[in-house]
């Protein structure tokens, strides 16, 4: 995971556990990060996680490659690609 990413989520989770509400929290995000910190839906839906009692910061491991992939790998198999 990206470091800064991990950093923006634990800071998110501290600002949700002081009371502060998701724009507050998105304004403090965008002074500490600037251009590098997390988009404003991204700051709105980890920060409504966190106040539903979600505990962890790592996103939730993700299902298998898309299907895209796997497509075009049968492609280069077939020889078209």
């Amino acid at each position: 995971m990206d470091w800064q990413k991990f950093q923006q989520r634990c800071a998110i989770k501290f600002c949700v556990k002081l009371g502060e509400s998701a724009t507050v929290t998105y304004e403090k995000l965008q002074r500490a990060y600037g251009e590098h910190s997390l988009s404003r839906a991204q700051v709105f839906r980890w920060h409504k996680s966190f106040l539903e009692g979600r505990e962890q910061v790592e996103d939730e491991p993700r299902a298998e490659r898309p299907s895209t992939s796997k497509r075009t790998t049968m492609w280069k198999e077939w020889g078209l690609l």
